[in-house]
């Protein structure tokens, strides 16, 4: 079975519109559901959900599909990454919606299996591959911080960065831009030690080398970086993710299918004040229907991570913000 993106489709293949719940609770668990026997797949999980109907919208139709399989109705839901996949018998374009909040008591309405996972201990199986990419964007946490050393100090960011790790950090980027070669390899070995006694991620900015010599978890790619590849990033480098400011870079990011990608500035930074911004209605049309876990940058906190994600976001970057988590 075969993945393909959206942009390579043509319009001589029908494709069939489908809307997904990433039911999430409170405590980081999500729901999967068993198809039930006489369905196509039955026995294989899936994320609960099903076709669009002509003459609704998206919201609409989620609604429909967990109130007739589980008979809860939507209170919140956000729109977050949006895949086609290419089966023997169809093509789908699988609209996943993360659901935060509803009313009702979860029922497995049509007789299907219901099961609660953490993201990082899914133990059914087997699982539609077409959810394969979600399971994937699901251990990414919504905050991803990006260091500023050069400008605090070394002593005083690795004392923010280890308090947001206290508070729940779990994704880091090393940035230090001014730094020799010696001092940014040493400091990057700090703060590796201190993320993994966390059990957070670590990934190092433009750099693949000295990602892959200190045994660092991604890399994060410069915009630049990003336009002259033409190759997916080797998978011995781990994640891999790049920063983005507008469609064709995302395009691109798409085609290599990257982990996950950075867009902004969102909004006017304190190191860049007077830099163009997209806005929230900018960020929130150039992530519509994308199929890649999107980053929002720029003058933001975590206290932006509701309207990152009301806009389709899959969380929030910041620099500033570490110490404050």
């Amino acid at each position: 079975m075969s993945h393909s993106s959206n942009l390579f489709i043509t319009g001589s293949i029908s494709i069939i519109e489908v809307v997904a719940a990433v039911i999430v609770r409170s405590d980081g668990q999500f729901l999967l559901t068993r198809r039930p026997g006489g369905k196509i797949y039955s026995g294989y999980w899936e994320f609960p959900g099903g076709k669009v109907e002509k003459h609704e919208s998206l919201f609409e139709a989620l609604n429909r599909e967990l109130w007739e399989e589980l008979g809860i109705k939507v209170s919140v839901a956000y729109p977050w990454i949006t895949r086609i996949f290419s089966y023997p018998h169809a093509t789908v374009r699988l609209h996943f919606f993360r659901v935060v909040k509803w009313e009702g008591k979860l029922a497995p309405r049509e007789k299907q299996g219901l099961f609660w996972q953490f993201p990082d201990q899914v133990e059914v199986s087997p699982i539609l591959p077409a959810n394969d990419a979600i399971l994937r964007a699901l251990l990414l946490p919504p905050i991803y911080a990006i260091t500023r050393a050069t400008e605090v100090g070394i002593k005083l960011a690795l004392e923010q960065i280890e308090q947001g790790l206290k508070k729940g950090l779990r994704l880091l980027q090393i940035r230090e831009k001014s730094m020799s070669p010696e001092e940014l390899l040493g400091f990057s070995r700090q703060v590796l030690a201190l993320a993994h006694a966390y059990r957070a991620k670590v990934m190092i900015n433009g750099d693949p080398e000295l990602a892959r010599e200190i045994s660092a978890d991604g890399v994060h790619f410069t915009s630049t970086q990003l336009m002259a590849m033409s190759f997916r990033p080797d998978p011995g480098y781990g994640l891999s993710s790049a920063s983005c400011h507008n469609s064709e870079e995302l395009f691109v990011a798409e085609q290599l299918e990257l982990d996950f990608v950075v867009l902004g500035p969102v909004q006017p930074t304190f190191s860049h004040p007077n830099q163009s911004t997209l806005g929230w209605r900018r960020f929130a049309k150039l992530t519509c229907g994308y199929s890649l876990p999107v980053y929002a940058l720029g003058g933001l906190s975590s206290e932006d991570l509701p309207v990152a994600q009301e806009m389709g976001g899959h969380g929030v970057a910041m620099m500033r913000g570490i110490a404050s988590l």
